[in-house]
């Protein structure tokens, strides 16, 4: 593991072991099931249809029980079809234990006497609301993020968790929390971690904690994205004149390093063409002016020499 990847999971919680997997149940075709269990219901109709042209009151008793008997048994043995849609998943239990999940669409039949509970595998996602909380630094700020995500495995998501549509709900929303309090908005210092200026490493963790909040639950996390990142409203207007001043100062520091270029470019020139000599004194009043004008936040107003250069 690198040093990077172990900062990333150095404050994912841990969650306890699964007790159970997903495996296949044992399942055949409905179409066959379904056609005998038609048949063993016009079997049953026929039986007892054929009750009624017998007169010996012991042989038309036995057709009617056969008849209602294979007719029940026709109709409970077709309680066990079950039609899967694409995108939808079947967790089979019997009298309470968890017999296999069937992903294969279609129709499909399984023992009668088991429950089939439905669980959507299609490809999901979940937007918090706009939360309030305190960066690194104390200052209130409001975030929202969005996990795109599915379920993976129907029997953890089925007997591990309450809900899993809630706890992926609660546990996305405890891990912004967490990232938000753990960064601040704005880094003060060059090389920090910031929650604005650094997105992307910043996502990267926040994945990495929601796929370790949510495995337990057979979730499987597929994007995470920060949806609105704002200082809240009490500071956003003290924060947005820090804002301008950062800004204001690193432009000024571009046009200051500019400016010393161009005075250097243009007394180096001035010395190669030799088109005038300068002693000290003169070369530091030609860089106080050409500073000035082109530091200058107006236009400079020109001062025409009558005299001589040292008058």
């Amino acid at each position: 593991m690198t040093t990077h990847d172990a900062q990333l999971t150095a404050d994912v919680p841990e969650m306890p072991a699964p007790r159970v997997r997903e495996f296949a149940a044992h399942s055949i075709g409905g179409g066959l099931a379904l056609l005998l269990g038609l048949l063993g219901l016009l079997a049953g109709a026929g039986l007892i249809a054929a009750a009624t042209t017998v007169s010996a009151t012991g042989a038309k008793a036995a057709l009617i029980i056969a008849g209602i008997l294979i007719a029940l048994a026709a109709f409970l043995a077709m309680c066990g079809l079950n039609m899967v849609a694409p995108g939808e998943a079947r967790v089979v239990q019997l009298f309470g234990r968890y017999r296999g999940t069937i992903r294969q669409d279609g129709l499909r039949w399984v023992n009668p006497f088991t429950s089939r509970t439905k669980i959507s595998t299609r490809v999901r996602n979940h937007e918090t609301a706009v939360l309030k909380v305190n960066d690194a630094y104390g200052n209130p700020i409001e975030l929202a993020a969005v996990v795109v995500w599915r379920v993976e495995d129907t029997a953890q998501a089925t007997f591990e968790v309450d809900d899993y549509i809630e706890f992926v709900s609660t546990q996305t929303e405890a891990a912004v929390r967490h990232i938000a309090i753990e960064y601040p908005y704005d880094a003060h210092e060059e090389d920090g971690l910031s929650l604005r200026g650094n997105a992307e490493e910043i996502t990267e963790k926040l994945a990495v904690e929601l796929h370790a909040r949510v495995e337990a639950a057979g979730v499987q996390i597929i994007e995470s994205r920060f949806t609105h990142l704002a200082y809240a409203p009490e500071i956003a207007s003290a924060m947005l004149q820090r804002q301008q001043a950062g800004a204001v100062v690193a432009a000024r520091r571009q046009i200051v390093e500019g400016a010393v270029g161009m005075v250097e470019s243009a007394l180096a020139r001035i010395t190669e063409r030799d088109l005038v000599t300068l002693d000290e004194e003169r070369k530091a009043a030609m860089v106080s002016n050409l500073l000035v004008v082109l530091c200058g936040d107006r236009a400079p107003q020109p001062v025409l020499n009558a005299g001589t250069l040292y008058q």
